[in-house]
């Protein structure tokens, strides 16, 4: 006989007076400082199908991984992981999004709940993840660092308007990012407006699509760089910019670097 077939009820819960609730808050605090630091509640994690979740410092380091975001890194422990940078294991585009969005939540300027990203995974399909950022506070209550969860999506989500608006514009650029893309027509063909199309990028990445496009082309031409002995102007024509000039331009804003320099510090 199954013991919780029950309906649930809640008890009836007496009113308690701010002193005591506090006193509880203190005991938590002794609680919690009697700890081991490093067996504490993010090993659940490790053990939730579909749920990565993270922790870095300040600075940026990575301090705690689950094991299944871990696994998608294709590490086999922390060792791998503890320590190294977003730069250290993304590609630079994906890497320097995440350190902005981190230096927002430092700043305590802003909470991240919930937001669509893409990632890419090895043979270049994109996978949808839902990412929480919170600030990790010490007992003065000062931020020394970030914590985050990426979950995918259920499938009754996926059916939300701005999923498949969104899903539907990002095959159309990632397939065709390398011809004269208008997001005129990419806005038509998910029988959107611009403004609409623009509105929906913004809320899934905190960009336009006129920035993805770019975004797109940069890291096609990252691997270009890294993996042939193409030309600037070569890699420039085949990732769908105007001109090496171009390339070279839109490349620096977001690198930090020319597609020259970036070629020499892989090498």
């Amino acid at each position: 006989m199954m013991r919780n077939a029950t309906p649930l009820k809640p008890r009836a819960r007496p009113k308690r007076s701010g002193a005591e609730v506090n006193r509880w808050r203190q005991r938590r605090e002794g609680w919690m400082a009697s700890l081991e630091s490093s067996l504490l509640f993010q090993r659940l994690f490790d053990h939730v199908p579909g749920l990565y979740f993270f922790a870095k410092d300040r600075e940026g380091n990575l301090m705690f991984a689950s094991k299944g975001l871990l696994q998608r890194y294709e590490m086999t422990d922390d060792s791998e992981f503890i320590g190294r940078t977003d730069f250290d294991i993304n590609p630079d585009t994906m890497a320097q999004a995440y350190v902005d969005d981190d230096k927002r939540i430092l700043s305590g300027k802003a909470d991240l709940i919930e937001r669509i990203e893409l990632w890419w995974d090895p043979q270049g399909i994109p996978d949808w993840f839902l990412v929480t950022k919170l600030p990790l506070l010490d007992k003065r209550r000062r931020v020394q660092g970030v914590m985050g969860t990426l979950r995918r999506p259920d499938e009754k989500e996926r059916q939300l308007p701005v999923f498949q608006t969104v899903a539907k514009a990002v095959e159309m650029i990632r397939r065709d990012f390398a011809s004269p893309v208008m997001i005129e027509d990419v806005a038509r063909s998910c029988g959107q407006s611009v403004r609409q199309l623009q509105r929906r990028f913004q809320l899934a990445f905190g960009i336009s699509p006129q920035e993805f496009l770019i975004r797109t082309r940069v890291l096609a031409a990252v691997r270009r760089l890294e993996e042939t002995r193409l030309t600037i102007a070569e890699i420039a024509q085949q990732c769908g910019f105007v001109d090496a000039s171009s390339f070279t331009q839109h490349f620096r804003k977001r690198l930090g670097r020319s597609p020259a320099a970036y070629r020499r510090g892989f090498q």
